[in-house]
């Protein structure tokens, strides 16, 4: 990168922390340099614009000057410039169920890009798409969210099967579900703790990771529930260590 380097992206705000008297650090989901944490001088003083365009899950299009390797870690680049593309929190953040969804969507991309700089096109895409949906208020937040997670696991190479034997194929629909053998399991392939949803609730969840937000918008309420939470258990399953956010997710 040479000693000092200006670069620019587009980025999802996911985080701020206070830094000092009037600084913040923002993490960022970027499209071209994945997760990346930067300072942002002044932007607690009150009169700033700056500040204001760079809250949670504000899209922006922002300039970076970076010195020699910061971005891999010695010392943050500098938030130089920011342009809102989308203020999706202005459609979140005065709605509990969306805001609270939103919240597991910023912090479930945070938790899948784990490495500083390492670009993650798909889950950067898929996290810009919720957003939006949600903020129009089109679809239950809580399928939204439901929808991301699910994508989210899938793009990160953990796909659940809803349908064939996660295990051996066997072709759907099977009665078990097993988180820990990957989804869907036939009467053979069944593990101790395999759980027996309703065929309603896995045709949901199915529906969710494929968009057919027809099938899913029609869903009863207890089988959204009981999707849920077999979706949560499955994302615990993946990442070590619990979603805060899940949560404060209305049940």
């Amino acid at each position: 990168m040479g000693d000092m380097s200006l670069f620019r992206d587009d980025g999802i705000v996911l985080r701020t922390q206070k830094l000092g008297e009037a600084d913040r650090i923002i993490t960022l989901l970027t499209r071209g340099h994945g997760r990346v944490r930067a300072v942002a001088r002044g932007v607690r003083r009150t009169k700033s614009k700056f500040g204001a365009r760079l809250e949670p899950f504000s899209h922006v299009d922002v300039q970076f000057f970076a010195r020699g390797s910061e971005l891999v870690g010695r010392g943050l680049p500098l938030c130089t410039q920011s342009e809102t593309i989308a203020p999706y929190g202005s459609g979140i953040v005065t709605d509990y169920a969306r805001y609270t969804a939103g919240t597991a969507m910023l912090e479930t991309a945070e938790r899948f890009t784990d490495h500083e700089g390492e670009p993650a096109v798909q889950q950067y895409l898929l996290l810009v798409g919720a957003l939006r949906t949600l903020a129009r208020g089109e679809h239950a937040p809580r399928l939204v969210l439901d929808a991301f997670l699910l994508r989210s696991l899938a793009v990160n190479g953990y796909a659940p099967s809803f349908s064939d034997c996660a295990q051996c194929g066997m072709p759907g629909p099977n009665r078990f579900f097993s988180v820990a053998s990957g989804g869907s399991v036939c009467a053979d392939c069944r593990v101790p703790g395999s759980v027996v949803p309703s065929p309603r609730t896995l045709e949901l969840l199915g529906a969710l990771l494929t968009g057919d937000w027809a099938t899913a918008d029609a869903c009863e309420p207890r089988y959204v529930r009981e999707g849920s939470g077999l979706v949560s258990a499955y994302l615990h399953w993946h990442l070590e260590r619990g979603l805060r956010s899940l949560r404060y997710v209305e049940k």
